[in-house]
């Protein structure tokens, strides 16, 4: 259990470093964007100018930030891993890491950010935060429960002896729905986005947001099973070797 921790720490730790790179080089032009906007409105009655840090002080408390998070996941990815690797057989290891990282980019990324897509700053009522927060979360624990009821659902009818596709497909088509229902009962956000808030402005930043989170997951799961896959390992030494100068 110590080294799939461990494993699951450095995998985290490499994806870490994935979404900080993906946040300067791609999250923050629409960032910056949002904040000349921001900045130019007329401030609050009793608000204090001027920011605590600089912006690049910020970038690079953001990128750190970052890499702390990724390793906390990795570390939880790792834990989830060795749950389903004493559940499912038939998968390699790297099937396995991919096939949990892409479950969990649906149910903690995907699925809420549907219903509440990311939005720069300057977009969003600040008495709304605690609100905006707890719809946020109990979507993502939706999602979370999704996912195992699916993979309770693939067991299910494993026992019963449905071919492996048929089972993927009910299992999957069940959770699909289910989260279209969670979708429609949620409430919707109750911020408007502001008038001087250009839409492509708006969408640049949500895409470069999900963007940044995609490869963080794709970065652990890739990661974490080359980690603990050894045919996995000598596959990709052996693309290194093919690639490299002679």
């Amino acid at each position: 259990m110590k080294q799939i921790v461990a494993r699951g720490a450095l995998a985290g730790l490499l994806a870490g470093v994935v979404a900080a790179l993906v946040s300067v080089l791609i999250v923050e032009r629409p960032m910056r964007a949002a904040l000349v906007i921001e900045d130019a409105r007329p401030a609050a009655p009793g608000a204090r100018g001027g920011d605590l840090f600089s912006r690049p002080t910020q970038v690079v408390g953001g990128m750190v930030a970052a890499v702390v998070v990724a390793v906390l996941i990795g570390i939880v990815f790792a834990v989830v891993y060795r749950w389903v690797a004493e559940r499912v057989h038939r998968q390699s290891a790297f099937a396995r890491s991919l096939h949990l990282a892409a479950v969990g980019f649906a149910a903690i990324v995907l699925l809420p950010m549907v219903k509440y897509p990311g939005n720069p700053p300057g977009v969003g009522d600040p008495d709304t935060v605690d609100q905006r927060t707890n719809m946020y979360l109990s979507l993502i624990a939706a999602g979370l429960v999704l996912a195992v009821l699916a993979h309770w659902a693939y067991r299910a009818l494993a026992k019963r002896n449905w071919p492996g596709p048929m089972r993927g497909v009910v299992a999957a088509g069940g959770a699909i729905v289910l989260a279209g229902v969670a979708l429609a009962v949620w409430p919707a956000n109750p911020d408007p986005i502001p008038p001087d808030v250009p839409a492509a402005l708006l969408w640049q930043w949500r895409l470069a947001s999900l963007f940044e989170l995609a490869a963080l997951w794709a970065a652990l799961g890739v990661g974490f099973g080359l980690l603990v896959d050894s045919s996995a390992r000598r596959w990709a030494a052996g693309q290194r070797a093919a690639v490299a100068p002679t």
